[in-house]
């Protein structure tokens, strides 16, 4: 593996480099708090952030009561954003640093942005506590109706006011805006309007002590905050140095986006800390445009003040919490708790179809495979809530010219554990009664293993399917998954495309075995049949069509279409968020190309712990676009199944509609044109 990525720095992806920095702080000690912000500043630009957030009224430190208004320390905050100003000439970062600053004879609680030696504008607070332990009305005035003005800071005059964003132009366009403490815990939150009106990394200086139970609510604020106005939400709270005559300062920061949280620093520390992630204004962009209604927000008028940024040279790492499986996620309990909601969808999906058919029989194919394991389960627990019995399962193995002792064997012991009505129709028969109408090669002894022998046998299962469910009164229960069918990994018409219902038809391949997993650990499966889930789980993924070669190797499906890690991951950033073929390698490459670093999903086999390098990426990459405009025709005739997560669905009636002759000719360029070769 290389040291240094073999793309240009993560600026170039659409990612922002934003730090927030906590520094040790004395009580009025104004010139040992510019020192201490100034070493963190200069920490953040060699690691190349963009912007820098740092505590409310940091220059001063908060807990000073009377003394803020003391022409001493006053002078002296001026004379240290003079000197900041001065010391960040030359540097690229984007700083919000904290001060008490008068204007018309008030004193306001404000964000003051520095960057290239230039303070570029002033925020004041607009709401100030004075409950509890806080007291700054006797102090601060509101910065509620403060616009259109500007102020002294630093020996210089800026724009003032709560009417401002900023825009920083350059390679990495991105919008700013300020707001402090309180500011994020009242109903209406500055930064709501400012997101509608365009911010998208919205920064909170916050001093906020610390009680028990604060930080988890601090988080909760800011990652709603993050969520609703789909942006990015930057939030420091004073840290180590602050007074504790009578609080206590635990010096949280955290960077969230879009609800996630994205880093954070240890609290209490013993000096002062900085934590740094790099948002993905591309991601914002893109939910951006998908939620209608977010821009219907109302918007109030801003002035923008623009700031040239020439992001830093050199090749970046991406710093940022970034999921293998975008569909798994890596946290034991959040697995456990997406497993819970998408195993009851599918129930519920398929539950509420009986009802209404009114229908009390299904009808599956069971191949022993993961798929129809899942579907398989689903029914039977489908069965139990609508308190009819498993025998009205109807569960067929079709066996055929591929089908393995193996598969085979799992697919009885499944059927006979779960207690279903089995049976089993060999289709064997029939296909070389076909293939001879057809004057197949095959039907003349040849070993000719095209399309049409491996769709003959997929039709003729769903052929049988149907007409038993015809001759049973029975609904035909489909298996096949959301990669299936993102690859066009499916027999069209009179094949497994096709069903009345299908409860998997949301769900990628990469879930489908932690469902599996899932439904194994619930309790409500015996011992026996947990064995067989288990036995299932450690199949090779194989359609079974084609006959195992000389050396006894089976038909592998991954060979064909690709790991079904990257084609995931691929199908995930393609639908969900529409990035353009060289982000999802680039992200693709960040999270896959070193096995030992990162997190895996619990019970992950270590087969799957594999790392993929960026020739693999590129080379699977392209096979997928191919794959997914050539098969849309096939998504445009889905039967009806539930939608699973937010990742999406294919359902031409939901989440994806495109046009079944759409050329994937602008995607592969671009994959060409901007992704290497090599690593």
């Amino acid at each position: 593996m290389t040291a240094a990525p073999p793309f240009a720095s993560p600026y170039a992806h659409e990612f922002l480099r934003v730090g927030v920095g906590v520094p040790r702080l004395k009580p009025a000690d104004v010139e040992y708090n510019t020192q201490a912000t100034l070493e963190l500043i200069r920490q953040g630009e060699a690691e190349g952030a963009a912007v820098l957030l740092f505590p409310e009224l940091g220059l001063s430190a908060y807990a000073i009561d009377d003394l803020h208004l003391q022409s001493t320390l006053l002078d002296a905050v001026q004379d240290a954003i003079a000197g900041i100003a001065q010391a960040t000439r030359g540097l690229r970062a984007a700083v919000a640093l904290g001060a008490p600053l008068p204007h018309k004879g008030r004193l306001y609680n404000c964000a003051v942005l520095i960057q290239d030696g230039v303070v570029r504008g002033v925020v004041p607070k607009t709401y100030l506590p004075n409950y509890r332990e806080f007291y700054e009305r006797r102090w601060f005035a509101s910065g509620r109706d403060v616009a259109g003005e500007t102020i002294a800071a630093g020996r210089q005059h800026a724009p003032f006011g709560v009417d401002l964003l900023f825009q920083l132009e350059g390679i990495a366009p991105a919008c700013l805006h300020l707001e402090i403490c309180e500011d994020v815990w009242t109903p209406s939150p500055p930064s709501s309007a400012a997101a509608a009106a365009g911010a998208e990394v919205l920064l909170n200086l916050s001093a906020s002590n610390i009680v028990i139970g604060k930080a988890q609510t601090r988080r909760l604020l800011c990652a709603s905050q993050a969520a609703r106005c789909i942006a990015a939400y930057a939030y420091s709270a004073a840290g180590p140095g602050e007074s504790t005559t009578d609080l206590a300062w635990d010096g949280h920061a955290c960077i969230f986006e879009m609800g996630d949280l994205l880093a954070e620093t240890e609290r209490f520390p013993r000096g002062s800390t900085l934590c740094l992630a790099d948002v993905d204004l591309g991601r914002i962009r893109a939910e951006r445009l998908r939620t209608g209604s977010w821009g219907e927000a109302p918007a109030r008028a801003y002035r923008t003040v623009g700031i040239a940024f020439d992001p830093p040279a050199g090749r970046l790492q991406l710093r940022r919490p970034l999921e293998r499986f975008p569909y798994v996620p890596s946290d034991p309990a959040k697995l456990e708790a997406d497993c819970y909601e998408s195993w009851n969808i599918q129930v519920q999906g398929l539950t509420e179809r009986l009802r209404a058919t009114g229908l009390q029989k299904l009808v599956i194919g069971v191949s022993g495979g993961l798929d129809s394991t899942e579907a398989l389960i689903v029914a039977v627990r489908a069965m139990d809530l609508l308190q009819l019995p498993r025998a009205h399962v109807l569960a067929y193995t079709l066996p055929g010219f591929a089908t393995s002792d193996e598969t085979k064997t799992n697919a009885w012991a499944l059927m006979r554990g779960l207690g279903v009505s089995a049976a089993e129709i060999d289709i064997r028969p029939a296909a070389r009664q076909m293939l001879g109408d057809l004057d197949h090669p095959f039907s003349r002894g040849e070993a000719v293993y095209d399309a049409t022998f491996e769709n003959v046998q997929a039709g003729l299962r769903t052929d049988y399917l149907f007409r038993l469910a015809n001759q049973h009164g029975a609904l035909v229960v489909g298996t096949g998954d959301l990669s299936e069918l993102a690859l066009g990994w499916c027999t069209y018409g009179v094949g497994d495309q096709m069903s009345h219902y299908n409860p998997n038809g949301s769900v990628p391949k990469t879930l489908i075995q932690h469902l599996i997993r899932f439904a194994a650990a619930s309790g409500q499966f015996d011992a026996e049949v947990v064995r067989t889930l288990n036995a299932v789980l450690a199949t090779e993924i194989s359609p079974e069509l084609i006959p195992a070669d000389a050396g006894g190797k089976a038909q592998s499906t991954e060979s064909v279409v690709g790991p079904y890690a990257l084609q995931d991951f691929n199908l995930y950033y393609l639908t969900r968020y529409g990035f353009r073929p060289s982000k999802i390698a680039y992200l693709a490459w960040s999270a896959w190309r070193d096995a030992e670093a990162g997190r895996w999903p619990p019970g992950l086999a270590e087969a799957d712990r594999r790392a993929f390098d960026l020739p693999e990426i590129k080379r699977w990459m392209r096979v997928f676009l191919k794959r997914f405009f050539a098969n849309q025709f096939k998504r445009s005739a889905l039967p009806n199944g539930p939608k699973l997560s937010s990742g999406g669905s294919l359902s031409p009636r939901g989440d994806w509609r495109m046009p079944s002759d759409a050329s994937p000719a602008l995607w592969l360029q671009e994959l060409e044109a901007c992704v290497p070769d090599e690593n």
